[in-house]
């Protein structure tokens, strides 16, 4: 699987776009609304705020990257295991599902007037990053899951999952908007 960093600062864009559209002209009443056993579109978007705890793992890497003078050039690759892993999260979903870590559930209901605004300002940040990191060696940058310290992944991988994740549960979100049962305004 080949990764160019335009390709994915675009997901992460389109990803903005996306939820734009999925949220414009709901209540917040609907933005909560869940169906039975599911996370509401509010919360799918605050699971994936979670995203905003790499951003400053990346900085830090790239900065030391850079002084030491680690460069590379595109298209990187994904490895075996890791193209596996991020294929597997492309939706629609249909084999793998994993129970979040606790960590990375979303915040009750209540408290999520804020998850759009932050999940745009995390597409602003993974664009920015994808831009901060051109010209590194970004197959030899590797960082561990905040998961399970076992699993590691390139950058390029992280920002390939990262992209695909966010499609998962958008996709997941646009699923409780066409539920039958979804509110009216």
């Amino acid at each position: 699987m080949k990764l160019r960093l335009s390709d994915l600062r675009e997901q992460f864009e389109a990803a903005a776009r996306d939820a734009r559209d999925l949220t414009q002209g709901l209540s917040s009443a609907q933005l909560g609304w869940q169906p039975p056993a599911k996370w509401s579109i509010a919360e799918c978007l605050d699971h994936l705020n979670s995203g905003h705890r790499i951003l400053p793992r990346f900085d830090k890497m790239f900065a030391e990257a850079r002084q030491q003078g680690h460069s590379g050039r595109e298209p990187y690759r994904a490895g075996l295991l890791a193209g596996l892993y991020i294929r597997a999260a492309e939706p629609p979903v249909k084999r793998l599902r994993f129970k979040s870590p606790k960590a990375y559930r979303p915040r009750p209901n209540d408290e999520l007037a804020d998850a759009l605004p932050r999940f745009l300002d995390l597409q602003e940040g993974l664009a920015r990053r994808t831009r901060d990191a051109e010209g590194l060696d970004l197959n030899g940058l590797r960082l561990s899951s905040p998961v399970t310290r076992r699993f590691r992944m390139s950058v390029a991988e992280w920002f390939a999952f990262l992209a695909v994740h966010q499609r998962r549960h958008l996709w997941q979100a646009r699923r409780v908007r066409e539920h039958p049962d979804f509110p009216a305004a």
